[in-house]
């Protein structure tokens, strides 16, 4: 047990970064072919549908017996909805949901629950096109570009897609990204503050219509490629489908192998201030698995809180390393880094 905590801590504290707070997780928006009543019903179910995607990670969320029963009234979940109409004539709907009751139904449905704080990934994405090799921007293949970004928000996901302007050029190529070298393309990740960066490289096989795309994630293990073929369009989706929902897996709180509460000690440095030891406290209440939060001993600027949470050590760690305000401690005499539930140690690098 003591091995699996540190293996976790230490997988964790590899992936920590700035993650990225996101904001539209309880609305979706939707084209319609009409503002009647009956295709604006129609339009916010799905709307909800979409909604519990972003919420679980997973498509058959919606397959759900209780959340079938909360479409009958659709209302109950709702906030506002209003009708966006398009300079090409189309329109689409925009359904605001209330929080709290989506939430409520997720949890009732004993589906995973991923909270709004979520990890950027940068995409570094090569194209071959008629023997020639360069970026996917928002200039050179703006579609494959916005197919990105509207396929990562359908999962909650937030991506970025480098501007590959001089100052991107300056660090990266498009050599290095097809041939997936990781240290350029870190660098280079670090002014979107992402905390994962992905290379990919797409082309067309030979004697084929088919398109071939190959992606990795930069610090991965072992150097294979996924890979995918078929439609350019279809597999990039599928690219971008792939790594959300792995995403989701990771960070996704799952009820069902939730514990009963239990009681985990937490330390915490820089706190001078008693306005900061009751932030700090705040932030740590508002995990979505945290019940109560106590402090126990204060030393100086370290503070020890009683944290008592719902879920295991694993997701309590995974929802910490999602938080900005804490930086994960780093003793610089240990050659090891060992965590456990009794001696998780973070940094405050909140206001």
């Amino acid at each position: 047990m003591a091995l699996r905590i540190l293996f976790i801590f230490c997988w964790l504290w590899s992936f920590h970064g700035n993650a990225v707070e996101v904001t539209d997780l309880y609305q979706s928006e939707l084209y319609v072919t009409d503002k009647s009543r009956d295709t604006r019903v129609e339009a916010s179910k799905k709307a909800l549908y979409n909604v519990i995607k972003k919420l679980t990670g997973r498509h058959e969320g919606g397959d759900s017996r209780l959340i079938k029963q909360a479409m009958r009234s659709i209302s109950d979940y709702m906030l506002k909805y209003e009708y966006l109409d398009g300079e090409d004539g189309t329109v689409k709907i925009r359904v605001k949901f209330e929080p709290t009751r989506v939430e409520e139904l997720v949890r009732d449905a004993q589906l995973p629950l991923w909270g709004n704080r979520r990890p950027l990934i940068a995409i570094w994405l090569a194209i071959e096109d008629n023997f020639r090799r360069e970026f996917v921007t928002q200039d050179s293949y703006p579609q494959l570009e916005r197919l990105i970004y509207d396929t990562a928000s359908e999962w909650g996901v937030p991506v970025i897609v480098p501007l590959l302007d001089l100052d991107d050029l300056a660090k990266v190529s498009v050599a290095e990204v097809w041939g997936n070298f990781s240290e350029p393309v870190e660098l280079a990740s670090q002014r979107y503050n992402a905390e994962r960066a992905i290379t990919a490289r797409m082309f067309q096989q030979r004697n084929s219509s088919s398109w071939q795309l190959e992606w990795r994630y930069t610090d991965a293990d072992m150097f294979e490629m996924n890979k995918l073929v078929g439609d350019k369009q279809q597999i990039l989706i599928r690219m971008v489908n792939d790594f959300s929902s792995e995403l989701a897996r990771s960070y996704a709180i799952d009820p069902n192998v939730s514990l009963a509460t239990q009681s985990t000690s937490l330390v915490v440095d820089n706190l001078k201030t008693f306005t900061s030891i009751e932030l700090a406290k705040r932030q740590l209440a508002s995990l979505s698995t945290v019940v109560d939060v106590d402090v126990i001993y204060r030393s100086g600027d370290l503070v020890r809180f009683e944290v008592k949470h719902s879920s295991t050590l694993e997701d309590l760690v995974k929802s910490l390393n999602l938080e900005q305000a804490f930086s994960i401690y780093v003793d610089p005499h240990a050659f090891y880094q060992i965590a456990n539930a009794s001696n998780l140690r973070y940094s405050w690098a909140g206001q």
